[in-house]
């Protein structure tokens, strides 16, 4: 009987800059399927996490695998199956649109190039920012382009940083819409300071700090174990140190 592997698995991940500990032993398990958050104050270690899941950074320690694969020794067999988007990471200022995610595309193997972006422009309403430079589009715009460079390859694991930073209210609701419904067919996991977003979106919820795993669950599970009404109550706790 053949069984599936879980989507992400981390044991033991660790991350040193010199003498500071950026992530501390951490083991998680996300399974197909699962959107899962890595929440935490600034300096948690959420997108050192990231990074070391993408194979941009080399642990100091520790193991993680993706679809079954070790991500030091042979992402190159799982990278075409995984993408990654964050408003914080530019796109090439003097490329249009269209040409990043040709250059992308192209870098993922897809097929029928333009039919795929044409069909992610309709999907993510950029039809009218395809032909626009990247540098000349506003905060709100370049998180949707970046968004559609991270759908190219359909990924089975999608890895999100703050997905909706800087969209207006009524464009973050389509778009966390939008990842609820591609969520039923792939696995994500995602950093944000968006409580509200993460009881939206989450099936499980890992909060980080100081680089460790401080407590994990769905988010009714610890809402009911910290005895508050909301999500953000609870990470305001823990930020505060409210019950140590």
């Amino acid at each position: 009987m053949t069984t599936t592997p879980p989507a992400i698995e981390v044991q033991g991940l660790t991350k040193h800059y010199g003498t500071l500990v950026a992530v501390d032993s951490l083991s998680f398990t996300v399974q197909p399927g699962r959107t899962v958050a890595l929440l935490g104050g600034n300096g948690a270690g959420k997108t050192t996490t990231l990074a070391m899941l993408l194979g941009l950074l080399l642990p100091s320690a520790g193991t993680i695998r993706v679809l079954g694969e070790d991500m030091v020794r042979h992402r190159h067999r799982v990278l075409a199956r995984m993408n990654f988007a964050s408003p914080y990471v530019d796109l090439p200022h003097r490329l249009s649109v269209r040409a990043n995610l040709i250059v992308y595309a192209h870098l993922y193997g897809i097929s029928g190039v333009h039919e795929r972006i044409a069909g992610l422009a309709r999907e993510l309403d950029i039809e009218n920012l395809l032909d626009r430079t990247c540098g000349k589009l506003s905060a709100g715009q370049k998180t949707r382009v970046t968004l559609a460079k991270a759908l190219l390859n359909q990924p089975e694991v999608l890895l999100l940083d703050e997905p909706t930073a800087s969209l207006d209210p009524d464009t973050g609701d389509w778009v966390r819409g939008y990842l609820e419904s591609y969520g039923r067919n792939a696995t994500i996991l995602l950093a944000s300071h968006n409580m509200a977003e993460v009881e939206r979106l989450c099936d499980v919820v890992l909060i980080l700090r100081k680089g460790r795993l401080y407590d994990s669950g769905t988010p009714a599970d610890l809402i009911s174990r910290y005895g508050r009404e909301t999500l953000e109550e609870v990470f305001l706790d823990i930020a505060r140190n409210v019950k140590e």
